[in-house]
């Protein structure tokens, strides 16, 4: 070895050992913070302790070391922004190492920031709101080799619970006390029970809303208040609700709603007027900007009804959700200035956002087919069209992208860039402009979209497309975590511009892969319901399901049919499609710790095509693999089934798209410093056909045959945050692929590097 190599050698380790000190600028009596030794939760035998209880303990006493790997417990072993802090501080400001400091030095985290007696006292109120009285926490330093770092062990007692012996509500003597005594027989507070602060103060929040929808508009929480009683038996808890001292006579009598003015701003007038609407005064900026009509129809408050605060709410929610203000604001009478009366007046003011706008977004995206690259957009939208919320948006968008990922089994990524440029319109109503049997819910928003887009896609080595698209939907909300689109009228036209020798040997080779591509009509409908779900302790877990049906050609074809024409049937010279199509996936995120999460999937389709069609437009067909798949192999590399494409045909996986599709992705995701995240993952599934085709040996569906021709792969990779996106990198590793590959056993990867995968995208993949 020459010398130089030596020198640079000893250098690097010595310096790589010196910079693993983390406390040199610790000054005397210092220690630094390293994590959690332990949290001993103890409590009497025949208590159980809930994991809400249990959680809500831990929480105080989780305090985040530097560097935290997974959970305050554990310590990353690489704390890089303390060795910056203790080898790179200097008094200058200027210089490239001042601003090394700046941007990547950490303050320690000493035992003594962690303020240890206080943080016992918290720990012991959190067990008096949950009715654990008396009990008590306490905490040990534990010093390890360095003096200077320590962790923390904490042993908390939990005392038996106190219950509620007698609960009073206020006697029946107004109308607010008699409102709150209806409400007796649905409260949590009853005997037996056990003591929670947070119980009492959601049923104070309970009965307030109540109070409020029912015109006792300056009702407020505080004006409740509880007296409890824990001196007469041990454990026992004599609880009585009464109407705090001092609440305001007025907050105590209903109101209906008295005179209604809006105010109606531009940020460009020509002139102020005025109107009415039968009894609401409407004071404008010239030119008026919304119909008069529909302001009438949004405003759910009218002049003598009762002042409910869900009317109020709805009112100024049905302005906003209309996308043409810029905000909106509610003002009524003061309560100091009623005076003894018994309207409230009501005062809207808005003010109209600019009507049209102009965007220029330059993107890089991540496609599910493992093709990425850089993209641009140019749209013009007019938001407020016919003076009632509607909007129109043209959309000019190009783009360049590659294929990432494990190609060792195709064509050189590299050699299909392709380029994409599109023309799409849209014109959005915010409301259902649709057929009665389509559900028109007043309390949620809804739209209606008409969109008309051309888009041509072109792939050097393969075909050159022409996509002309034209489609009405429907979006609507039948709860808040419930949503549907409903599709009636989608045409979609491909035709091929050209087409390469390779691409046409490849198809002359496949003919079911020839018929999905031919050119062709594409008129279908479909229905998505979409279901999201906070779960959980405070609502701290997600539940996503979403399923889409899809049917195409079958009104044409029963037209058709009615003429007695026979398949092929043709509109315009073209075989349309006909077939039908499920999917459904579901999603679920579970919180673990304070900082991070397993996510999961599960997804299932279904194709099937008939009368008009043998198979499926290749565009509607399912593949698997890539960056959002199974990362471990490339997009169209897997199934379907146990097929394998020739080794020797670059072009084989065309083939490699099916009509039934079954995925399931588990993640585990977490936090490793600053916006940089870490995941471990396990991906398995695969595509299978319902026909049966000889080209494709082993591609048909059985279920005798399922388990093994799952492919498997797993890995690990890194996410970094930047707030408005994440930049994601995935390497995956093949555990089984579900063809023979002459290796026995479940791990049948030929060669360790060939079950590799790599994936640079932008986003989550689920």
């Amino acid at each position: 070895m020459r010398p130089y190599i030596r020198h640079i050698i000893v250098s690097a380790t010595a310096l790589l050992l010196v910079s693993c000190s983390t406390t040199k600028r610790l000054a005397d009596g210092e220690v630094l913070y390293t994590g959690v030794k332990k949290i001993k939760i103890e409590a009497p035998d025949s208590l159980d302790v809930s994991s809400a209880v249990a959680s809500a303990v831990k929480d105080p006493l989780s305090v985040k070391p530097n560097n935290p790997l997974i959970s305050p417990y554990v310590r990353t072993p690489l704390p890089i922004g303390l060795w910056f802090w203790n080898y790179f501080y200097t008094e200058r400001t200027t210089g490239f190492r001042a601003w090394i400091y700046r941007t990547f030095a950490k303050q320690p985290v000493l035992v003594s920031d962690l303020r240890l007696e206080p943080r016992m006292g918290l720990v012991e109120d959190i067990l008096d709101n949950y009715g654990y009285f008396g009990s008590s926490a306490d905490y040990e330093i534990l010093p390890k080799k360095n003096p200077k770092k320590a962790r923390i062990s904490y042993d908390v007692h939990i005392a038996p619970p106190w219950y509620y012996s007698s609960v009073e509500f206020p006697d029946s003597v107004s109308g607010v006390t008699a409102a709150i005594d209806s409400l007796r027989s649905t409260s949590p507070l009853v005997p037996g029970a056990q003591y929670n602060i947070d119980t009492l103060t959601n049923e104070r929040i309970r009965i307030t809303n109540y109070l409020r929808n029912r015109s006792y508009y300056y009702f407020r929480p505080d004006y409740i208040e509880y007296l409890a009683d824990t001196t007469r038996a041990r454990y026992e808890v004599d609880l009585r609700m009464r109407l705090a001292q001092g609440t305001p006579e007025d907050a105590l009598r209903p109101y209906d709603i008295g005179d209604i003015t809006v105010e109606l701003f531009n940020p460009v007038s020509v002139g102020r007027d005025s109107m009415m609407l039968g009894n609401v005064q409407v004071n404008y900026d010239t030119p008026l900007r919304i119909r008069p009509r529909l302001l009438r129809r949004l405003l759910e408050i009218h002049e003598g009804d009762p002042a409910d605060v869900t009317a109020i709410n709805k009112t100024l929610d049905n302005l906003t959700t209309l996308g043409i203000f810029r905000y909106v604001n509610l003002g009524v009478t003061p309560l100091d200035s009623i005076k003894g009366g018994d309207t409230i007046d009501m005062t809207l003011s808005a003010g109209f956002d600019k009507p049209i706008d102009a965007e220029f977004e330059v993107d890089f995206s991540s496609k599910s087919n493992s093709f990425i690259g850089p993209g641009a957009t140019f749209a013009v939208r007019h938001k407020n069209l016919f003076r009632g919320g509607e909007v129109l948006s043209v959309r000019l968008n190009g783009s360049y992208e590659w294929q990432t990922g494990n190609t060792s089994s195709q064509v050189n990524a590299g050699s299909i860039n392709s380029y994409e440029f599109g023309l799409n319109a849209s014109l959005t109503f915010p409301r259902t402009l649709a057929p009665k049997f389509i559900p028109r819910p007043r309390k949620y928003p809804s739209r209606t979209t008409f969109n008309l887009g051309a888009n041509i896609l072109n792939r050097p080595d393969f075909f050159t497309m022409a996509s002309f698209n034209f489609y009405t939907s429907y979006d609507f909300q039948t709860s808040s975590s419930s949503c549907h689109n409903i599709t009636l009228f989608r045409f979609v036209y491909n035709h091929l511009l050209r087409t390469t020798i390779a691409f046409d040997s490849t198809m002359n080779n496949n003919p079911a892969i020839a018929e999905s591509f031919k050119n062709q009509f594409i008129p279908s409908a479909f229905y998505t319901f979409t279901a999201d779900r906070r779960v959980g302790r405070r609502d701290r877990d997600r539940l996503i399901w979403q399923t889409t049906a899809t049917t195409a050609g079958n009104i044409l074809a029963a037209a058709w049919g009615a003429t007695g024409h026979h398949p092929p049937k043709k509109i315009f010279g073209n075989q349309f499609s006909q077939f039908i199509k499920g999917v459904s996936e579901f999603k679920f995120y579970k919180a673990v710790g304070t900082s991070s999460t397993i996510a999961s999937r599960v997804v299932l389709g279904v194709g099937y095509a008939y009368g008009n069609s043998s198979v499926m437009p290749y565009s509607e067909q399912f593949y698997v693999g890539g960056a959002n798949s199974i990362r471990a192999f490339t997009v169209r590399s897997i199934g379907p089934g146990s097929y394998i494409p020739d080794t020797e045909d670059i072009y084989g996986y065309f083939d490699q798209t099916g009509d039934i599709r079954f995925e399931a992705n588990v993640e585990y995701r977490f936090k490793i410093a600053g916006g940089l995240n870490g995941a471990v993952f396990l991906d398995a599934g695969n595509i299978w056909l319902v026909r049966r085709d000889d080209t494709r040996p082993g591609g048909r569906f059985r279920f005798r045959n399922f388990p093994r021709e799952l492919a498997t792969g797993t890995g690990a990779g890194l996410r970094y945050d930047i707030s408005y996106l994440v930049i994601r990198a995935d390497l995956g590793v093949g555990i089984h692929l579900p063809y023979d590959t002459g290796r026995s056993g479940y791990y049948n990867i030929p060669r360790f590097k060939d079950g590799l995968g790599f994936h640079l995208a932008i986003g989550y993949p689920f």
